[in-house]
């Protein structure tokens, strides 16, 4: 059957590629192909499915919501499963946290998000330059790819990516240095070379960066330079917000409240595509029809997004469980890689987790014994040298350490048999 995808599909497909397979059904943590394998899913579909394929307390709210049919798609307009999401969003996570922002539905992804974060930072204060961060990931699109790092995603623009600076990420420049420090400077400096930007967009966690973990001090400096020059914070939340961290949003440890919050991918819980951007209500001086989109009204994502909030986030004790499996993951992760003196170290935050093999060779390797044990698993980072521990925050005990048993076994077999092609696990 993959002849099917390779005879008609476009070339710029990547996962298939590394998983080449036809899966079929999926349920929990778990992926089924069509020759009836079962494997473990520490890919997560890069980030929104933070509850799991077809978890079954948000499928039930979408099943029923179809069956009566109930409006499916609406742009904008009012409907009663967006009112049910608006109040559980204020009820359940922003009013507890005292947090008041302003809800803008985007086009559904994570760069529709960005986009319109920068629009309204621009617009508001007047000002062109965005600050963006190294090694950051915000989106395809050109303004969000304009703020990404990566050279082989902004190589396909084909355009200039203007109007926005990169500066150093907390521990680019080493554990030592605080990069806050560097970026005042330039921000009072009139030499500097440095236009006084509108805003600056960080992700407290940095996912295709490599699971880099802003400290909090760093993310705390961040923020009180930023009120000191009258710039605004976004923090792009798509990737390491709705739990993904051990908190909703991944900056509260920090205890900062960023101006603009940007968020996608498992604020559906169920995978359905919707987008969000917070913004404190001074911010939001939209006219009529400004930014707008077709696909932000799915209400099919309304529903399953309030579904998740109300039956997760409710109380502590879902993030207690993702705190508590986060730190098992980082202890596995440590013990590894105490094993080696190959320069093997661990990175990130909450379920948010990184093996770093020291190059993108090994950790390639790493992936391809564990996919070959039924683990699903991606890297990231510049050189894609992480190896990426990514599962549902849902997932069982007894599945993480499975999951865990076969990341090590493999990481012991490319590291002490490196040719790939010998490389099987019993």
């Amino acid at each position: 059957m993959i002849e099917i995808f390779n005879k008609f599909e476009s070339k710029v497909r990547s996962y298939s590629r590394v998983f080449p397979r036809v899966f079929t059904r999926a349920e929990r943590e778990f992926m089924w192909d069509d020759n009836g394998n079962q494997y473990l899913d520490f890919f997560s579909g890069a980030g929104s499915l933070n509850y799991g394929h077809n978890n079954p307390i948000l499928k039930d709210k979408l099943l029923s919501h179809i069956k009566n049919n109930q409006v499916t798609q609406s742009l904008d307009l009012h409907t009663t499963a967006k009112a049910s999401f608006l109040q559980s969003l204020n009820n359940t996570i922003l009013a507890p946290r005292n947090l008041q922002y302003k809800v803008q539905f985007t086009g559904p992804t994570g760069t529709n998000a960005v986009e319109a974060a920068f629009k309204i930072a621009r617009s508001v204060t007047g000002r062109k330059n965005i600050v963006a961060f190294t090694n950051g990931f915000h989106g395809m699109t050109l303004g969000s790819l304009a703020a990404t790092g990566n050279d082989y995603y902004r190589s396909a623009a084909g355009v200039s990516l203007s109007n926005l600076s990169h500066l150093p990420y907390d521990g680019y420049l080493g554990e030592a240095i605080d990069t806050t420090r560097y970026i005042e400077k330039l921000l009072t400096d009139p030499g500097s070379g440095l236009d006084l930007p509108a805003a600056v967009i960080v992700e407290a966690i940095q996912g295709e960066g490599g699971c880099n973990a802003a400290s909090v001090k760093w993310l705390r400096n961040l923020q009180a330079l930023c009120k000191r020059h009258n710039i605004l914070v976004i923090v792009d939340d798509i990737q390491a917000g709705c739990g993904r961290s051990g908190d909703f949003f991944s900056f509260e440890a920090a205890g900062i409240e960023p101006d603009i919050i940007a968020m996608s991918k498992s604020i559906s819980g169920y995978g359905l595509p919707m987008a969000v951007v917070l913004m404190k209500p001074e911010l939001d001086q939209w006219k009529p029809g400004q930014h707008n989109g077709t696909f932000r009204g799915n209400n099919m994502a309304f529903v399953t997004a309030e579904a998740a909030i109300n039956h997760y986030w409710s109380d502590t004790a879902f993030a207690n469980q993702i705190k508590r499996k986060g730190e098992y993951i980082g202890q596995r992760l440590r013990d590894i890689a105490s094993c080696y003196d190959a320069g093997i170290s661990t990175k990130g935050r909450g379920m948010f987790r990184g093996l770093n093999c020291g190059s993108g060779e090994i950790a390639k390797q790493v992936n391809r014994v564990a996919f070959d044990n039924q683990l699903i698993l991606e890297t990231c980072g510049a050189h894609d040298e992480v190896v990426k521990i990514f599962c549902p925050l849902t997932i069982s005990d007894e599945s993480l350490k499975a999951g865990m048993d076969i990341i090590e076994s493999a990481v012991k077999l490319v590291m002490n048999q490196r040719d790939p092609a010998e490389i099987v696990l019993n």
